[in-house]
């Protein structure tokens, strides 16, 4: 307990040298975690340096909800494996983060993400991080500056720069750049040891990237490297209007466990949906959640269009994955379609509100052909630029699954509030 004690005590220091010294000073080409990065894909690129000496920015980011929701099931509700959970109106696991930025030296940054709080685990374990290099001179003043004006590298243990959906999403506590509480259904989203090479000029977008796909790394043999690729162009055409289009693809040759659809280890935000009634703790931390069950091999290809006008904006997803696990000899497709419009507006855009449509149809590893949709609608409210109110009504229906399955003809509805802090 004294331990304990001290480490709380150590912690609460920190995060308050840290908001203190966020507002004293930026790092140069890393994103702010307040509403100041909302819409903000990929980190900035500038060569203009404000590095002085090595400074350390400790941030973090907290999330509550109050979730209710209802679900049903075409499932018989007499036999024990497929009767529902039985949920109602309440609070779920407050979540936390805690971020460290570190400028190293001028034109290398290294990010840190600490999962304080999660539903998937109770204790504190380390989310992820990575280096980002825009510069070369510690090897050499202005080494190859021409090429690093442009280019910035990048490698670590964490998120992938697969698709844009991932800028969007909410990771555990930092949930400000998500315009609603949960994430997409197929959520394309794991941990991996990667390294990334960046070139963006006048708008074009260009990242070719390597990884060995595992979420937990190991000695042992049996993986090929995965590779993936984005080209783009995003660009702020006159004051009122800009555009962005993204296309992606990823493909995991062979590997030994497969992540990539079910690597969030923060878990879903709709708690105990479409779970069994024996479920326990914070349940089946996936619920919601459409997992196809690639644990071998996977290549998939993601399409971005992003369109702000003046407070107008809209942002679309195509997804086509196809894959297998390790009983199977023939791949399986799974395609994800998504769109969502938001109107912004108020001082500094500080409201929003809007709607989300989602769309999964593909193939069980059974044989039997499903498909899933969900629509959110919502709003939020930036309070101050690091707090943020969200308020939707969110509804999610099943076809297709087998009448033994406790997704068979089922879907769950409701309300969900959400309060979130990021800095």
């Amino acid at each position: 307990m004294k331990s304990t004690t001290i480490k709380i005590g150590l912690l609460s220091a920190m995060m308050l040298t840290g908001t203190v010294n966020a507002q004293q000073f930026p790092l140069d080409n890393l994103k702010p975690r307040d509403q100041r990065g909302m819409n903000m894909f990929e980190n900035p690129k500038d060569s203009i340096t404000t590095f002085e000496k090595l400074k350390v920015r400790v941030g973090g980011a907290f999330a509550l909800q109050f979730q209710g929701l209802k679900h049903e099931s075409g499932a018989d509700q007499n036999n024990a494996a497929t009767q529902l959970y039985d949920i109602g109106n309440n609070f779920n696991l407050p979540t936390a983060n805690l971020d460290l930025d570190v400028a190293l030296y001028d034109g290398i940054n290294l990010h840190l993400r600490t999962f304080l709080s999660s539903r998937h685990h109770n204790e504190t374990y380390v989310k992820g991080g990575y280096i980002q290099i825009d510069k070369l001179d510690f090897i050499q003043k202005d080494f190859l500056s021409d090429f690093m004006k442009h280019a910035t590298i990048k490698f670590g243990h964490d998120e992938i720069n697969y698709g844009d959906v991932h800028f969007r999403r909410s990771d555990n506590a930092y949930t400000t750049q998500n315009p609603f509480v949960g994430n997409y259904l197929m959520d394309a989203y794991a941990t991996m040891i990667f390294a990334e090479l960046y070139y963006q000029r006048d708008g074009f977008i260009g990242m070719g990237g390597v990884t060995n796909g595992r979420l937990n790394q190991n000695a042992t043999g049996g993986t090929s490297p995965s590779v993936y690729a984005k080209l783009g162009y995003d660009k702020q055409l006159n004051n009122d209007l800009r555009v962005r289009l993204t296309g992606s693809v990823y493909n995991a040759a062979d590997t030994q466990r497969l992540d990539f659809y079910d690597g969030d280890r923060a878990g879903s935000r709709y708690y105990f949906v479409m779970e069994n009634a024996a479920a326990t703790s914070s349940g089946n931390f996936r619920s919601g959640q459409v997992v196809p069950d690639f644990k071998n091999k996977t290549t998939s290809f993601m399409i971005n269009p992003f369109v702000r006008y003046k407070g107008l904006e809209f942002f679309g997803t195509f997804e086509s994955a196809s894959g297998r696990n390790f009983l199977e000899t023939e791949r399986r497709t799974w395609n994800q379609y998504a769109a969502e419009v938001l109107y912004r507006f108020g001082n500094e855009d500080n409201l929003y509100f809007g709607g989300r449509y989602n769309l999964v149809k593909g193939e069980l590893a059974t044989g039997n052909k499903v498909d899933i949709t969900r629509y959110n609608i919502g709003g939020g409210w930036f309070m101050t630029k690091n707090i943020l109110a969200k308020a939707e009504y969110v509804n999610q229906q099943y076809n297709g699954y087998p009448t033994t399955s406790i997704l068979n003809d089922g879907g769950f509805s409701g309300f969900v509030l959400e309060a979130a802090i990021s800095f």
